[in-house]
């Protein structure tokens, strides 16, 4: 990330944080209150949670994504934390690995979402799509014909976690989707809403590791 675009994000934050995934329609809400949970986990901190829709259709199948870097369940590594919104680590991008993929895939996307952000939409950290049927995992070079889409902040590439600091802990989906088009047909500024949203019609399996993050 660019040392310009990095000072700029805390500027563009309030703007871009609204971008964030909707999924494939407006979201159905509902306000919880610190004496109630959403999926297991307090509000003590004065916020309501916002459901937002996931985008995946019921049938969609599931296959199955490792990442020498983090499990599913754990915490993130401290190098995976961003350069950014106060945090002063390296950014590093984990690595991934899948298989078990539905006939019929003839690409990949990834996004990494948290559903925590006090946004009201949650916060998009990572949008690579285009990955080739043929690949089976990640790493920070891009395979030929893949692209790197912008997140919540409007940054392309890797943006690790970086939670409020005092907050609850946030839990970080990373999630591989089987798609059955070659491509998305879609430059890489596009808005995220705009491409998760068209993601949505053309997915024919997910997978997907929860990694958890807090300051």
């Amino acid at each position: 990330m660019r040392t310009s675009v990095r000072a700029g994000l805390a500027l563009a934050a309030v703007a871009a944080i609204t971008a964030g995934w909707t999924g494939a329609a407006s979201a159905h809400t509902t306000t919880r209150t610190a004496a109630h949970t959403t999926a297991g986990r307090f509000d003590d901190h004065g916020f309501g949670y916002t459901t937002v829709r996931s985008g995946i259709p019921d049938a969609a199948a599931r296959f199955t994504v490792t990442s020498p870097d983090v499990r599913d369940g754990g915490t993130f590594p401290a190098d995976a934390y961003a350069d950014a919104f106060g945090c002063t680590s390296a950014n590093q991008q984990v690595r991934l690995a899948w298989h078990g993929a539905p006939k019929g895939t003839r690409s990949y996307a990834v996004t990494m979402f948290d559903p925590d952000a006090p946004s009201g939409t949650g916060f998009l950290h990572w949008l690579t799509w285009d990955i080739p049927a043929q690949d089976s995992a990640l790493g920070s070079d891009l395979p030929a014909g893949a692209v790197a889409g912008t997140d919540s902040a409007g940054v392309a590439g890797w943006l690790g976690p970086c939670p409020p600091a005092g907050d609850l802990p946030h839990h970080y989906q990373i999630t591989v989707y089987a798609l059955d088009v070659p491509t998305l047909a879609l430059p890489a500024a596009t808005p995220a809403a705009v491409t998760t949203f068209t993601m949505s019609t053309h997915i024919l399996g997910y997978a997907r590791l929860t990694a958890l993050a807090s300051r």
